[in-house]
């Protein structure tokens, strides 16, 4: 029986989870280098034949992050990379299963290049041209697009006693945060990244709403610092409640914290 038009062809613009990642763009982006495994996918098979996740998007179990980097060479005719971009040997692989041979060569070439990049004190990011034909509404990346602010947060609570020379009792720090723009946040923390409270947003966005699965300021700092972050700004307030009316009571304050990271 044949497939009515609706199941035999597919939508212009087209919805994917990429590794729980969800991405939107036009079909032509997917198809723009032919015989690649997304040109394939997408010309010589019906919508009907590809996984989809719950939601009828179509799902590609690979790395959801390092698909920006393989969209931006679909969409545009050249790439440029974050400073401090340390994902290149696992973006090439992503290169390799998308069946995209230039991108993969160029990102060879880039690796080899780079120790000597470092040695002379270059700049490590690199502009990849893509064989892709250029279209009238293609823009130019700026080199800075792997740069901006992170602020880290946490709400932390700790009581003192009714000496109050004695040391701080401190209880917890309840949750670490994390606001910035959506593809900052992957890019540092990745896995660690809990993003059940904002899901589903595209990686240009920028959100308050997550935090890490860890409660060590010190990881989060880590991460930061590898990532080619540095602090440049502090802030904290505190408040104190009573547990009942007597003043010999434990007070227990709570505390809010954040740092801003720039690169």
């Amino acid at each position: 029986m044949a497939q009515n038009d609706k199941s035999s062809t597919f939508p212009e613009i087209v919805e994917l989870n990429v590794g729980g990642q969800v991405y939107v763009t036009r079909l032509e982006t997917l198809t723009a280098v032919p015989n690649s495994l997304l040109w394939t996918k997408f010309t010589q098979s019906a919508p009907g034949d590809l996984p989809k996740d719950s939601k009828g998007r179509f799902f590609f179990n690979r790395d959801g992050f390092l698909f920006r980097y393989i969209l931006d060479y679909l969409r545009d005719s050249e790439l440029f990379l974050p400073e401090f971009f340390k994902e290149r040997r696992r973006l090439q692989k992503e290169a390799d299963f998308f069946q995209l041979p230039e991108l993969s060569r160029r990102l060879t070439a880039v690796s080899k290049d780079s120790s000597c990049a470092e040695d002379s004190g270059e700049a490590d990011e690199s502009e990849l041209t893509s064989p892709v034909t250029s279209s009238s509404d293609r823009t130019l990346r700026s080199p800075g697009a792997g740069s901006g602010f992170i602020t880290i947060g946490y709400r932390g609570s700790y009581t003192i006693g009714r000496d109050i020379q004695a040391d701080a009792k401190f209880r917890r720090v309840a949750r670490i945060t994390v606001c910035s723009k959506i593809s900052l946040a992957k890019e540092v923390f990745g896995e660690t990244l809990n993003e059940s409270r904002d899901p589903d947003r595209s990686p240009d966005k920028y959100t308050a709403r997550y935090y890490l699965k860890y409660n060590f300021l010190e990881q989060a700092f880590d991460r930061l610092a590898d990532a080619g972050f540095h602090m440049v700004a502090c802030s904290s307030t505190g408040t104190c409640s009573y547990g009942s009316s007597d003043p010999g009571e434990d007070k227990l304050w709570t505390s809010y914290t954040e740092y801003v990271f720039c690169r």
